[in-house]
């Protein structure tokens, strides 16, 4: 599999030609509707075994060997050129494919009103068979243990025709918001929790496809972190009795002591102890009501990881990944227009709109560009592309993270899922 990213003058009969494969097969891995119209500075994924490469001024086979893994005497033989000589710049190499990492991967995936839409049940199915985890957002505490059911038409059938299994994803969202005063109601009632527990379990029964059930209680009041801790280890207990896993969302802490009420009653020393994995909600930093910028950067992204791997073993952690980006109307106003959500086929169909090239931040590890709309108001876009996917995978296997999870379907990101397949092997369960 290879990365190309479009410069000026491109066309794709010119890039199939250089990468040995097909204008029809790169239209349809990359899902570009008009093939004729490219966008500069578009990644694009091109469907190969292996990859190439061109050689640069000051390379060597040992360096390049170096670079992606592989002995240079074996990158000689396979490209048929002796290695005693030198080689010449724009040489192109023929590199093979690494051995794949094993990883888990979930999506979460958010049903709207009191069905699952067609369109929804479509991206599932795509993203299925690179899924470990389909994880419906969510079942709903309420006050009295119970839970509020959500639409789930067509997800339990698509997660047996693509080989996933089912997140069992429980919340604390009440009204629309996540609820620090319902989760408070629910931690000191042991009774209330045992009737939740119970509601749970026999719901996984009903189903029958959950193999785990994921906790993602949010703004919760910061002296309840003992009481959160007490109730995952009983419901550790309980639910695998049931033979199912437990995991847990953790907001994007870089000390055990951060203030605030995202982030204090998160203990991750605990809940590296008590569940089965982890799932970090490493994106927002570039936000609807923020300032622009991206939304999972990737220092800050692995400063979070970092922490993480002080107080749990990199087995129990699934890195979050947003599948989406944000438009921005400049000038930004705290408090003002908020940011429109986007998908990166529509972020790069923006930018072909509006003829504007899209640039990409080396340090962030993320694409962007400006554009001046018909009304005059200008915007900055920050968005994902395979480059930016391809460095957090980069990250995971660094790191030996247990896998990676996505908020979530629904935004198509064709590259995403063919860059999942050649760098990692899905654990199925």
């Amino acid at each position: 599999m290879q990365i190309h990213v479009i410069q000026q003058g491109d066309t794709l009969w010119q890039i199939a030609q250089a990468y040995n494969s097909t204008v029809q097969n790169i239209i349809e891995a990359n899902q570009i509707p008009e093939p004729d119209q490219l966008a500069v500075g578009q990644a694009i994924v091109i469907p190969i075994i292996g990859s190439f490469y061109w050689v640069q001024p000051g390379d060597s086979l040992w360096s390049i060997g170096q670079r992606f893994g592989i002995d240079y005497l074996r990158l000689a033989q396979i490209n048929q050129i002796d290695p005693t000589n030198g080689l010449w710049i724009g040489l192109r190499l023929y590199i093979p494919p690494q051995p794949k990492t094993p990883a888990e991967t979930n999506a979460y995936i958010e049903p709207r009103g009191t069905t699952v839409s067609p369109e929804l049940l479509a991206d599932a199915r795509q993203a299925g068979p690179f899924l470990t985890y389909l994880a419906p957002f969510s079942y709903e505490v309420r006050r009295d243990g119970t839970l509020k059911a959500q639409p789930l038409q067509g997800i339990p059938e698509i997660a047996a025709e693509t080989g996933a299994s089912l997140m069992m994803v429980v919340t604390n969202l009440e009204g629309g918001e996540f609820s620090g005063e319902l989760g408070k109601e629910i931690l000191q009632s042991t009774a209330v929790q045992e009737l939740l527990l119970d509601n749970i379990i026999a719901e996984a029964r009903r189903v029958g496809r959950f193999t785990d059930v994921h906790f993602d209680f949010e703004f919760l009041p910061g002296d309840q972190r003992v009481a959160y801790n007490n109730f995952l280890r009983r419901a550790a207990e309980r639910l695998r009795a049931e033979g199912l896993l437990i995991s847990s969302a953790l907001a994007p802490k870089t000390r055990r002591d951060q203030p605030g009420q995202w982030y204090e009653a998160h203990d991750y020393q605990a809940h590296g102890e008590i569940v089965d994995f982890v799932v970090l909600m490493t994106y927002e930093w570039g936000y609807s009501g923020g300032p622009p910028m991206a939304v999972s950067p990737i220092g800050p992204v692995e400063e979070v990881i970092q922490y993480a791997l002080t107080e749990m073993p990199a087995s129990k952690i699934m890195m979050g990944q947003n599948l989406y980006g944000y438009d921005w109307t400049l000038p930004f106003v705290p408090g003002g227009e908020y940011a429109r959500a986007l998908s990166p086929q529509q972020a790069i169909e923006l930018a072909k709109q509006y003829n504007v090239p899209i640039q990409y931040d080396i340090e962030a590890q993320a694409p962007h560009f400006d554009y001046v709309d018909e009304e005059g108001r200008s915007h900055k876009v920050w968005f994902e592309d395979a480059r930016s996917i391809q460095a957090k995978f980069d990250l995971i296997k660094r790191l030996g993270l247990r896998g990676i999870s996505y908020w979530k379907l629904g935004l198509p990101f064709p590259q995403n899922w063919l860059l999942i397949d050649a760098n990692f092997d899905v654990v199925k369960r």
